[in-house]
């Protein structure tokens, strides 16, 4: 079969030569074999649909990752209505530490994908996803549940933050490089919108019928069959890659690569700065605003914090469009000027004391921290296949692909370490200070650095390092 194929060694993305390609062969336990998606013929025919159908339940399962990831966010302002006593310290150690954990298992996660299957390992990150929901359900039923137990369990949530890595990586094998940006967005945005649902859904769910208190096992229990139901999904309907190939020697490759970690500070920014503000606004609403904290409607309450996540959410594969039209950088280079500018208005506002241009100002903030992301996140391909050590070396696309995936992974983790180190620094401020402010100004500083390490890694040198649009 004569199909076209994109940029072999030295080629750059977009380009493509005539060549003969096996077609697709369905193995047993739903392995493929023979998958190249920049093979146009072969994507058109039959690798686009099947793409998408991988994609949406990726999405999915992704999705009850974040929102296992963020439970705690929105759990811990109603600790008190359930009778828990714990001190503002330890409560900042309950939102942070699922990212903590998270950030740590993307590593490992990283290297789930090509050893057992994007499908095999699809399952099984779901059902990990059991563990911390009905963990959470039975900590939070008993008010004398000690603080080192309920920090356990929260540090068990991470599961769900682990599962964008593998994820993501997985994703990415199944898509042609013109088409990454969106579909990694797409992903990307699906998993991020658990966030929002989870502080939208769980006050509701904790209230209704709970005749004025609070019904905290709710918050665990409920996402139990929808867990199932991805793990099945994944089971009946996913595919595994063989050529999804990947190993350490690839990710030790990937870390000697300057650009990851370049690209790992600037995603701290985008991405860190979304995970991170998700696990503290509610927190920020009820300690500035408590009035604001929980709304009534009807027999259920109703917390407005769901809507930083939610925008951020829907924002982040516009992000990545755009940037695949305008260039990642420039427009990564716009959020990080777009967050400190908003968070500084934010800062000189407060005085003012009114919840909703707080609500305004937070909800921009999420807006360009979800830009942020998607641009970000697209650039990583694009720059390991035409500036990386081994681009320059002559690497096939093959290889240069697979090292993006590896770096895509380590990125994802590394970035995710932001929300652990947002709660913390609010913390720290908080303790020190009696306020978060002297926090909010340190990170307007590192929007600004952020800022003017892209700009000069590339932007300035985009010419003179050959990278042109990234």
């Amino acid at each position: 079969m004569t199909v076209d194929r994109t940029a072999e060694a030295g080629a750059q993305p977009g380009t493509t030569r005539t060549v003969h390609a096996p077609a697709l062969e369905v193995r047993p336990g739903r392995w493929i074999a023979n998958w190249d998606a920049e093979n146009k013929e072969q994507w058109e025919t039959q690798g686009r649909s099947i793409a998408r159908r991988n994609l949406n339940w990726s999405i999915f399962a992704e999705f009850l990752g974040f929102v296992v990831w963020q439970l705690w966010s929105i759990v811990v302002v109603q600790l008190p209505a359930a009778g828990f006593t714990f001190s503002t310290s330890e409560i900042f150690w309950l939102i942070s530490m699922p990212s903590l954990v998270g950030a740590t298992l993307r590593i490992p996660y990283t290297f789930m994908v090509p050893k057992f299957g994007g499908r095999n390992w699809t399952i099984v990150s779901a059902l990990l996803l059991l563990i911390p929901s009905i963990g959470l359900a039975m900590c939070v039923s008993n008010p004398e549940t000690p603080f080192g137990v309920m920090l356990l369990v929260a540090a068990l949530a991470g599961f769900g933050g682990g599962n964008f890595a593998s994820s993501m990586a997985n994703i990415t094998f199944f898509y042609p490089a013109r088409e990454k940006g969106w579909a990694l967005g797409l992903n990307a945005a699906g998993g991020n919108m658990g966030a929002a649902v989870a502080q939208l859904a769980v006050p509701i769910a904790i209230t209704l019928l709970a005749a004025g208190t609070v019904n905290l096992p709710v918050a665990g229990l409920m996402w139990v069959p929808l867990i199932l139901l991805a793990a099945f999904g994944a089971y009946k309907y996913m595919d595994n890659l063989t050529s999804a190939k990947g190993d350490v020697a690839g990710s030790i490759a990937a870390l000697k690569e300057p650009h990851l970690w370049i690209m790992a500070l600037l995603y701290i920014g985008t991405f860190g700065s979304f995970i991170g503000f998700a696990g503290v606004f509610p927190k920020l609403i009820k300690d500035y605003f408590p009035a604001f904290s929980s709304i009534g409607v009807g027999t259920v309450a109703l917390s407005l914090a769901f809507l930083g996540p939610l925008v951020g959410s829907l924002a982040r594969p516009y992000g990545g469009r755009m940037a695949d039209r305008m260039g990642g950088a420039r427009m990564t280079v716009a959020a990080f000027a777009s967050m400190a500018v908003i968070t500084l208005t934010m800062i000189w506002t407060l005085p003012l004391k009114n919840f909703w241009l707080f609500l305004v100002l937070f909800l921009m903030l999420f807006t360009a921290s979800g830009f942020g992301n998607g641009a970000t996140y697209r650039m990583i391909p694009i720059i390991f296949a035409t500036n990386s050590r081994a681009a320059r070396k002559g690497a096939s696309t093959v290889q240069t692909q697979r090292l993006a995936s590896s770096a895509l992974g380590l990125i994802s983790a590394i970035g995710a370490y932001g929300g652990f180190v947002i709660p913390q620094v609010l913390n720290a401020s908080n303790t020190a200070s009696g306020s978060y402010t002297p926090a909010f100004y340190g990170f307007v500083g590192a929007y600004v650095l952020m800022l003017v390490v892209c700009w000069g890694c590339y932007i300035r040198n985009a010419n003179r390092n050959a990278m042109g649009h990234v």
